[in-house]
């Protein structure tokens, strides 16, 4: 799945202090990559022929390749599982540019009609009414639409939260972490994300109840031709209506919450009807899918180092610091979506069409051996730890806070109630998500012991070391971080 090495599953990785400082379709498995297919990237010079971005075997590990894309250069035409080609930046400094340079710009109109004819974007007419969210607009809209939302994913209230959210997070272990057994995505991931999402946005209890997960899918759009495609597309008019719904019931019965907010703005004319329906859109997709993603990267690279996962379970105050490692380590943010320059410009040395989609690797950029030593290892002393899984800049992504929030407790809660937790199936018959811009497994099967008793009274709590894990020698601990610390990458929120 990751690079031999230190990431084999047989290999530990090193374990350290952390400094107390605090620190985004189917085809066949692709072979290696045939260097006459790519050309150096300096001089003005372009690739000869698409590198392939899918397949079963690029899904399980896509290190490999972007280590020898890096090696090569940091712009590469690539091809995607529906035929369209787009640019790939790979390399840390070149991702942080790119994803800075005001060239670039997100909203689909600059897209050409090459891109247009096999993107796998939304059909109409939902591509022009969900498809107007932030991700997808530019200064100043962007902008403007981005302060609609931002206090209700500010630090200091989600730190407030976080006793709520540990509550969901026990609550959902009550019912399997007596069993032995779970598939960790079934009865944990896919559901963890979405019921922090509803307290924090306020989704009434019904519409809790009546969401469907598999609308979440909607974040791996096929291209037109697909044999997917009608089903794709009826995923998207179910989730339509299911906003359509949702924005009326608030209306009829506004909150003092997010989704209430967004309401009365579009009612004030400060939004259009498609951009609140979009930001609807955003919100209930890209604000759990993620997440869920999230959750099993980290416990698959702790699984591979179970020297780390023992650690973890044993020293909780850890876990600050191990999140901000597992989100460099393999994030769930694989690629960023798309970015156009309006005219024919260059991009570190290579000509780019206007129109033609830019695609920044993020996970290439996060093992980049130029700003990481060892980027291979999982090392919960990397400091400091600038990684990109969120992004960077303008669209670094506005729920940060939350995200390192819930991976904290997930992570937390998981390692102290599942005792021995380990992989029960061969890993490479973990069934890897084939979307185009996402990392992640669609389950997860694991064997554990038995949970730790309590004393009587005594509540599960995030100090609760699991038996059986075996403990390092005393070290001082760590201050540990809080969701209200300042973090190098969120100045860009």
């Amino acid at each position: 799945m990751k690079p031999t090495d230190s990431n084999s599953p047989d290999t530990a990785a090193r374990i350290h202090t952390p400094a107390p400082t605090t620190p985004t379709e189917p085809a066949e498995p692709r072979g290696p990559v045939d260097p006459r297919a790519l050309a150096e990237t300096s001089g003005l010079v372009e690739p000869r022929g698409p590198v392939e971005l899918y397949g079963p075997a690029y899904k399980r590990d896509p290190y490999p390749l972007y280590a020898e894309l890096r090696d090569r250069g940091p712009v590469h035409r690539v091809r995607f599982p529906s035929g369209v080609c787009a640019w790939l930046v790979t390399g840390y400094e070149a991702a942080q540019r790119a994803l800075t340079d005001p060239r670039l710009g997100k909203h689909h109109s600059r897209g050409n009609a090459a891109w247009r004819a096999r993107a796998s974007i939304m059909p109409e007419p939902q591509h022009s009414q969900l498809q107007v969210h932030l991700l997808h607009q530019d200064p100043p809209r962007h902008t403007a639409m981005r302060r609609m939302i931002t206090d209700a994913f500010a630090p200091q209230r989600v730190a407030a939260l976080r006793p709520r959210f540990q509550e969901f997070a026990d609550e959902l272990l009550d019912r399997f972490a007596g069993v032995g057994r779970a598939d960790l995505v079934a009865e944990f991931a896919a559901h963890f994300p979405f019921r922090v999402l509803a307290e924090v946005i306020g989704l009434p209890r019904e519409f809790v109840v009546r969401f469907d997960r598999d609308w979440g899918k909607v974040v791996q759009p096929v291209g037109p031709t697909d044999p997917g495609r009608p089903a794709y597309e009826a995923r998207l008019r179910g989730l339509q209506q299911y906003i359509a719904d949702l924005v009326g019931h608030k209306r009829r019965v506004p909150g003092a919450d997010l989704l209430s907010r967004l309401v009365a703005c579009r009612d004030a004319d400060e939004l259009t009807q498609e951009e609140l329906d979009s930001m609807v859109f955003q919100l209930l997709v890209a604000g759990q899918e993620p997440v869920t993603n999230q959750i099993t990267t980290a416990l698959i690279a702790l699984l591979r180092h179970p020297e780390d996962l023992a650690t973890l379970a044993a020293r909780p105050e850890l876990l600050p610091w191990a999140v901000e490692e597992l989100l460099r380590h393999d994030g769930a943010f694989e690629l960023t979506t798309w970015r156009f320059f309006a005219e024919d410009s260059e991009l570190h040395g290579t000509r780019i069409p206007a129109g033609d989609s830019v695609i920044v690797s993020l996970c290439a950029a996060n093992r980049d051996p130029r700003r990481f030593a060892d980027p291979d290892a999982l090392d919960f002393d990397r400091s400091p730890n600038p990684h990109l899984a969120f992004g960077h800049g303008s669209h670094f992504c506005p729920g940060a806070a939350l995200a390192r929030a819930e991976l904290q407790i997930a992570l937390g809660t998981l390692l102290r109630r599942l005792p021995g937790l380990r992989l029960a199936v061969p890993e490479d018959q973990l069934p890897w998500i084939p979307a185009v811009l996402a990392r992640g497994v669609n389950h997860l099967p694991v064997t554990y012991g038995s949970e730790p008793e309590r004393s009587p009274g005594q509540a599960p709590g995030p100090g609760t070391p699991a038996t059986g894990c075996p403990m390092t020698t005393p070290r001082p601990a760590p201050r540990p971080a809080s969701a209200t610390d300042s973090h190098p990458r969120d100045n860009a929120c």
